[in-house]
């Protein structure tokens, strides 16, 4: 199986939880999505010009009461960590856990189950135009030690409650969807 097979499969196996309101959102999402790869064999891929599809993952300590976010370098925003699918990635799931590895350092951080936790497109400078992410939640085991990389600025956890004054909608509706889950 391919990654975008393997996407395609998580995708059409997405089930919005969400009770804020934003299933409907998360549904058009969900086909919006599925349409994209129909109509691009390449929509994995950061060549894609139409768009392609990202993982990410929010990483949550072992006591479940923070969140750690980079600053991003490039857009100088908090954000959970995430970024372009590769090929070795076999997986969605190993994009995102991959993903959020190189950028916190932290080892060992496991996915929450149950598959992505929210979608998130979000356009982007030219020549492409779309991020289709597909959003996890990651939980760092116990005496994890994040360090920095080269792609953020800064790393910080962040209280549940101080993410609304840092970051912007689509990461908190991010760790609304994942305390769900918790």
């Amino acid at each position: 199986m391919t990654l975008y097979d393997d996407a395609a499969l998580v995708l059409k196996g997405y089930a919005p939880e969400e009770s804020d309101g934003t299933r409907g959102e998360q549904a058009q999402l969900r086909q919006a999505y599925l349409d994209h790869l129909a109509l691009h064999d390449d929509g994995m891929w950061k060549a894609c010009e139409a768009g392609h599809v990202t993982a990410s993952a929010l990483v949550i300590d072992p006591q479940r009461d923070r969140v750690l976010l980079t600053l991003h370098r490039k857009l100088r925003m908090w954000l959970q960590m995430g970024g372009h699918c590769e090929p070795q990635d076999a997986t969605l799931e190993a994009a995102a856990l991959r993903e959020a590895t190189e950028e916190s350092g932290v080892t060992g951080l496991t996915l929450l189950p149950g598959g992505p936790v929210r979608l998130d497109r979000h356009p982007i400078p030219s020549p492409c135009n779309w991020h289709f992410d597909v959003q996890y939640a990651a939980l760092a085991p116990a005496g994890a030690a994040e360090r920095i990389s080269e792609e953020s600025l800064e790393l910080r956890w962040f209280r549940y409650e101080d993410v609304p004054a840092v970051a912007d909608t689509s990461v908190v509706r991010l760790l609304e969807a994942t305390r769900s889950r918790l």
